[in-house]
């Protein structure tokens, strides 16, 4: 007896990529050896709600490689369904880590131009069979920043699912030296941005796609409202919007967030964190813990405190994914962060 596939909760599109990150804490010019992670922003996103228990379909294409199918292979051990991945192309996408401190940012080198991704073309994807079981849609804003043709099958993916009644949800996710194709992001994503329901934002990127600017003289938590009041202005089919903020209290790193549904406003515990694992993908993990929430119709408060501590959690972990179970999110809202030895 032949067994029907369940429903796809979420399907995500963005590049899928190798991150090459410089080991033993080394700058770029000392480095003699990289550690390999695989990365994207929607597929880091896809981790983390696959281990929650939501059913995710990654799209993307990559090169029919051995590296590609590595990483493709890592996505499907963390039950992210990759039937709709496309192949084609030569080059995966890499990007370069070098490790920041107290003193020292991080930094980061892209290698993408040319990618199997970057020369993804309209019509490649049969975007009706891709979501043609799916609730939600997610993309950020680095899946419309490699190339325009990667741009014109994001807003391809967005015309399918408000045709097919898919929720849509996007991150903006703002990315400075992506953007050279001639293109500004402030031309691009208003227009991708319009239909989305459920959005992840920060101040600086509503600033460049929208020209919105807040008081910084006032507290995160008012600058918030003003980003929101002002973004759903812009975004009238937006019903939800979530959003990180860090900041450094001496040695200690204060993380926190604010989340607006249907018009009213929560704000999260603030954590402080006393050292940093790594700090890549954390708004992947706030994202993911949000839309968790959301789809499994947690109270307001709740879903905030749960991305927060998904967002919290990931900073301690190496790599892109944030490779947590619900029952360690749960305990980590409960204790904070500890030194305890579970045994």
């Amino acid at each position: 007896m032949m067994m029907t596939p369940s429903p796809v909760q979420l399907t995500a599109f963005g590049e899928f990529m190798m991150r090459l990150h410089s080991a033993g804490s080394q700058r770029f010019l000392q480095t003699q050896e990289y550690k390999a992670y695989y990365a994207g922003a929607e597929a880091n996103m896809c981790v983390l709600l696959s281990r929650l228990g939501v059913t995710t379909r990654y799209v993307t294409r990559v090169p029919q490689n051995d590296l590609a199918l590595a990483g493709i292979q890592q996505l499907q051990s963390h039950g992210v369904a990759t039937d709709h991945v496309i192949y084609g192309g030569e080059k995966l996408g890499l990007y370069f880590t070098e490790p920041g401190n107290h003193i020292r940012a991080t930094r980061v080198i892209y290698d993408r131009a040319g990618s199997s991704y970057a020369e993804l073309q309209p019509g490649m994807i049969d975007w009706k069979k891709s979501l043609s079981d799916s609730q939600y849609f997610h993309w950020s804003g680095v899946a419309p920043a490699v190339s325009q043709s990667a741009a014109d099958v994001c807003a391809e993916a967005i015309t399918a699912a408000k045709q097919n009644g898919v929720i849509i949800s996007a991150d903006f996710n703002y990315r400075s030296t992506l953007w050279k194709y001639g293109r500004k992001a402030a031309d691009i994503m208003p227009a991708l941005l319009e239909p989305s329901e459920i959005v992840v934002a920060d101040l600086d990127s509503a600033a460049v796609y929208y020209g919105i600017n807040t008081d910084v003289n006032d507290s995160l938590e008012d600058r918030f409202k003003q980003c929101s009041e002002a973004l759903q202005k812009q975004l009238p089919n937006m019903k939800t919007l979530g959003m990180s903020f860090r900041k450094t209290d001496g040695p200690v790193h204060i993380y926190s967030s604010a989340f607006m549904l249907d018009g009213q406003y929560y704000f999260s515990a603030a954590y402080r964190l006393p050292f940093i694992t790594d700090q890549i993908g954390t708004g992947d993990a706030f994202t993911a813990g949000m839309l968790y929430g959301l789809m499994n119709g947690l109270q307001p408060q709740a879903i905030i405190e749960f991305a927060t501590a998904c967002g919290a959690l990931k900073q301690s972990i190496h790599g892109d994914w944030a490779i947590v179970s619900k029952m360690e999110v749960e305990q980590f809202i409960q204790t904070g962060s500890s030194g305890r030895i579970i045994r």
